[in-house]
């Protein structure tokens, strides 16, 4: 049996953790809250840390120190992180919910997620190249985050 299916997340070893992962990058988009309703809508603009051709962290172990907002993903965290991607494992799993035959876990490919089109890889664009006025033009709907 997978050890997401009978782990809980805050009973995974780092690696099981850090193995939930898909790669998909859009936990590393700028998002944008509507004063009004409190919905977060995602933009196609990425924090300056991110590689978008990699689709990972350019500096991963120092993020929090290089980006302060930059919010780690804990299992303490996760209930608070209600704008997590539809797709996202460590929301699946903490819902009781199957990871998808994309999922790298999953498929055995590291590549799956990327092939599925499940990714922003490619997609998306630095945040210092867009002016902050400008990111309510940016707003776009991922794959798999249209019925979100």
């Amino acid at each position: 049996m997978p050890f997401w299916t009978d782990t809980k997340l805050a009973d995974m070893t780092e690696a099981q953790w850090e193995s939930l992962c898909d790669g998909c990058g859009k936990c590393c988009l700028i998002r944008l809250e509507d004063e009004d309703t409190g919905d977060i809508h995602t933009t196609d603009v990425h924090c300056k840390l991110f590689d978008s051709g990699s689709c990972r962290c350019s500096n991963y172990a120092e993020r929090k120190a290089n980006v302060p907002d930059c919010v780690k993903l804990t299992p303490e965290t996760m209930s608070e992180l209600t704008w997590l991607p539809m797709t996202c494992a460590y929301r699946l799993v903490q819902e009781g919910q199957p990871l998808f035959d994309w999922h790298p876990l999953v498929s055995g490919d590291p590549d799956s997620a990327h092939k599925a089109g499940m990714t922003v890889r490619n997609q998306t664009v630095p945040e210092g190249k867009v002016k902050v006025r400008h990111l309510v033009r940016r707003i776009k709907i991922w794959p798999g985050e249209e019925n979100a």
